[in-house]
């Protein structure tokens, strides 16, 4: 049935190339294609470059795809390599010959999923913390970015024997901020901010975990801060598995990225510069750099 339903949805997109006219440069001519997500919709943000195949394989055009996944350039007569590219896609490369005057229909393009890594075998994966940072980025006085990150943490990752099922917990001892200025790291500490005193840890669990392309997944469930709980969604790269480290253990490392809202956690404190610019932005961009070693009688305990 999805099978069928695909197949529908394909036969039923409107021809783009009758109707697309444009305007030549006098003894030019013109590619265009439509990108295709690997089940069949129209795909934006796909890089695509032009390269000439003869002489020096200068590069002539590169652009991302619109929102309807379209891509257009005029180019000089002669042959061309275009690549197309795209997180979690597999390189697309067409070869083409431009004449003078021609503006051919736009050529359908059909992106493919990239080869899935590996996963991390089931299990209890615990967090390496020599190896694994866990950074925040916040706006200052609207024009610069203060760099700060959490020293003392503690979690882990199960892996379910259905990838889907598996669940990631993060407690963070929010004392240990640190953004390289003892004044201002005391006063993130306080009742302003944090208020580590009465809140003295930040807690993250998911309760979803779903796969997106290639490497990428979704990992949603709440973040528990100053005493109050969200949901937030991080946006996670897996990088793979490899045995290695102290003693070849097997470990795994992802990344993921989420945007806080300071309000949502009740952190209101405020203060305008003369010309109305808050000195603390309202956002602040979350990164968790992980590196997890496979926990079995076997694996050794990272150094302090």
């Amino acid at each position: 049935m999805p099978l069928a339903l695909l197949r529908r949805m394909r036969t039923k997109r409107p021809d783009r190339g009758s109707g697309l006219k444009i305007p030549l440069p006098v003894g030019a001519g013109a590619f265009s294609c439509e990108v295709l997500d690997p089940v069949g919709q129209a795909l934006g943000g796909v890089e695509v470059t032009v390269t000439e195949t003869r002489g020096a394989a200068r590069t002539v055009a590169k652009a991302t795809t619109d929102p309807h996944g379209l891509f257009l350039a005029t180019l000089e007569p002669g042959q061309y390599t275009v690549l197309l590219t795209g997180s979690g896609l597999q390189p697309n490369r067409l070869t083409v010959d431009i004449a003078p005057g021609q503006s051919e229909p736009p050529r359908r393009v059909q992106m493919e999923p990239s080869q899935q890594l590996e996963l991390p075998p089931p299990g209890t994966w615990l967090f390496d913390p020599p190896h694994t940072a866990i950074r925040f980025i916040a706006r200052h006085v609207g024009m610069a970015n203060v760099h700060g990150r959490f020293t003392r943490f503690r979690g882990g990752i199960h892996i379910a024997e259905r990838m889907e099922d598996s669940r990631v917990e993060v407690v963070i001892d929010a004392s240990s901020i640190n953004t390289g200025n003892n004044t201002r790291d005391a006063h993130l500490r306080s009742a302003d901010f944090l208020d580590v005193d009465n809140f003295p840890e930040i807690h993250f669990a998911s309760n979803r975990f779903t796969w997106r392309s290639g490497p990428k997944w979704t990992l949603q469930g709440p973040l528990t801060m100053h005493g109050v709980s969200r949901s937030v969604t991080l946006d996670t790269t897996y990088l793979g598995a490899v045995n290695g480290g102290y003693e070849q253990e097997l470990r795994c490392a992802a990344l993921a990225t989420a945007e806080l809202h300071r309000e949502d956690y009740t952190l209101n404190w405020r203060n305008m510069l003369a010309r109305g610019i808050a000195v603390v932005g309202p956002t602040v961009k979350l990164e968790l750099d992980i590196q997890a070693m496979y926990r079995n009688h076997d694996t050794p305990t990272p150094p302090e």
